[in-house]
């Protein structure tokens, strides 16, 4: 099974937009208001606080995400959405054999979404734990990623035994 993200790239383009017109509206809106306000660098500067905490929000959030379990290998990878054509400085890539995934889990907290393998060593000797972003996959591709995630899960322990 091979699914992605591709189409959040637009939305996440759009999403940077509008935080740059809203600080620009919120510049103005509160220059309006300085003469109100004996001090409007105090205004400025919790706009920009306010401004940097969402554009980092987003930033850590925007991720793409890439699933691939086709073959005798699963190859997941995470990269980021925006540059990632040129620079490849948030890339995360994982590839292994189905026989080595011991379990997974998803962790779904408030506005991020993480997928954990658990993948044994060539050895057997311990688990590697590996994390990846799934905020932004839509909640049928996640449905599906598990669903193929639990059949190389009980594939394995049926082996195993």
């Amino acid at each position: 099974m091979r699914t992605s993200n591709e189409k959040v790239k637009n939305v996440i383009i759009s999403v940077y937009f509008i935080l740059i017109v809203l600080a620009v509206l919120w510049l103005t809106i509160f220059r309006a208001f300085s003469e109100i306000d004996n001090n409007p660098i105090v205004a400025f500067f919790v706009i920009f606080l306010i401004f940097i905490a969402l554009f980092l929000t987003v930033h850590f959030i925007s991720k793409y995400f890439e699933y691939d379990s086709d073959g005798l290998k699963v190859t997941v990878t995470n990269k980021g959405l925006l540059l990632s054509d040129y620079l490849n400085y948030r890339e995360h890539t994982v590839e292994f054999d189905k026989s080595r995934l011991s379990g997974f889990k998803i962790n779904n907290y408030i506005i991020y979404k993480e997928l954990v393998l658990f993948i044994d060593s060539k050895n057997g000797q311990h688990v590697k734990k590996e994390r990846f972003n799934i905020t932004l996959v839509a909640k049928k591709k996640r449905k599906y990623m598990k669903q193929s995630l639990r059949k190389m899960v009980k594939q394995n322990r049926k082996e195993q035994s």
